[in-house]
């Protein structure tokens, strides 16, 4: 079939678009990397279920475990039950749980797999908390019922925290109960106002820098406890610093979705190599998953210009599916997932697929078509003809 299609632009009108038709980078067999990389895995909705999106949790299993499995096929670990699974944007706590718990299963049968679990609060209302010691109560719990699954824990940051806290020092008193007890070292979430207006603030205050003299103190008192930590604030600088900061051995696990290819390619500074280069912990590594583990066995092989030669091209369009409502990006990531033939509907929990508009769908469908992320051309094309007219528009 053809490879053209009529796409609208911000004018008001429509243009033939045609694809290059160029297959993605597709990483070597057995391909290893030098960087711990994780993808935050998104879920696919069940389109068929008797439930109402916007109030009830309705899960494909077999297509969201399918889905892991690619990933870890490809090298990459997953970041379970996070923000782009939807976590407090249509995904509860008991789906969640249910979620880490199948994810572990399957994660048994693939050998080498990485697996780590969103542990938050969401089960507590912000509005229901009172105190600091109902936070601590959230979070215990659900450490609790993950590690009793054999789950690694991710500390998810958590918006009941943000309400009640009235200083530093109510964060410090927080981290310093749950990572005391964990069982094995945890990833720390940062995650920025822009990710969600909730976490406004967060660790006391919202002066960033002020705010990381706190996270770090928290991670110095507790290195043994702490693998690394996530942050998510779309500022290369904030984590350059922070990361130069880090007691040795505790990883920058970078977040930043729109500079992660040369905050992963790193700047060699200091002695110890976590104090020069990121790890990852990303949500755009979903969608660009075969490029991102191909650039990955690149670099680990010592071929930095292949390196950014594959994943360069894919940060436009990261920035792109991550534009402000930065919120809203998961629904970007979902659907490249449908137009590459992971999923078999452009459905979301919480029908999160309405929220970014067809503007927003054509241009996305222009750069995954430049960062040569779209893996079966002709079916890319039907897909994004069907979503077209959906919208009234013939393309």
């Amino acid at each position: 079939m053809s490879l053209s299609l009529k796409l609208p632009t911000a004018a008001g009108g429509l243009e033939t678009f045609t694809l290059s038709g160029r297959a993605p980078a597709q990483p070597a067999p057995g391909v290893a990397f030098n960087r711990i990389a994780y993808s935050a895995a998104h879920v696919v909705a069940d389109p068929v279920a008797a439930a109402d999106p916007w109030l009830q949790c309705a899960v494909d299993w077999d297509a969201t475990i399918a889905y892991r499995q690619r990933l870890w096929s490809l090298g990459l670990g997953v970041a379970e039950a996070m923000d782009t699974a939807q976590r407090g944007m249509g995904l509860d706590w008991p789906t969640s749980l249910e979620l880490i718990r199948r994810g572990l299963d399957a994660a048994r049968d693939v050998p080498g797999a990485r697996v780590a679990s969103g542990c938050g609060t969401d089960h507590l209302l912000p509005e229901n908390a009172r105190h600091v010691d109902d936070v601590i109560r959230a979070y215990e719990e659900q450490m609790a019922a993950i590690e009793a699954l054999g789950g690694r824990l991710i500390v998810m940051a958590s918006r009941a925290l943000a309400r009640v806290a009235q200083s530093p020092a109510d964060y410090e008193r927080v981290y310093d109960r749950i990572l005391s007890q964990a069982r094995q070292p945890v990833i720390l979430h940062w995650l920025g106002e822009m990710f969600d207006p909730a976490l406004a603030g967060y660790w006391g205050t919202r002066d960033l820098d002020a705010a990381m003299d706190t996270a770090l103190g928290i991670i110095h008192a507790h290195a043994s406890q702490v693998d690394g930590i996530k942050i998510s604030l779309l500022d290369k600088d904030k984590e350059i610093a922070m990361r130069r900061r880090l007691p040795a051995g505790v990883r920058m696990y970078t977040g930043d979705d729109f500079n992660y290819a040369e905050l992963i390619a790193g700047d060699g500074h200091g002695s110890d190599p976590v104090h020069g280069q990121s790890d990852a912990l990303l949500g755009i590594f979903d969608a660009i998953a075969p490029a991102a583990s191909a650039a990955l066995g690149e670099l680990a092989a010592g071929r930095v210009d292949r390196f950014h030669e594959i994943l360069g091209p894919t940060v436009p369009l990261s920035r792109h599916i991550f534009a402000a409502p930065t919120r809203f990006y998961k629904t970007g990531v979902v659907f490249m997932a449908w137009l590459n033939g992971h999923q078999s509907h452009f459905t979301m929990v919480g029908g999160q697929q309405s929220a970014r508009g067809l503007l927003h769908f054509a241009q996305l469908f222009r750069l995954a078509d430049a960062a040569h992320l779209l893996e079966q051309p002709d079916l890319a094309v039907r897909r994004m003809r069907t979503l077209l007219a959906l919208h009234g528009v013939e393309g």
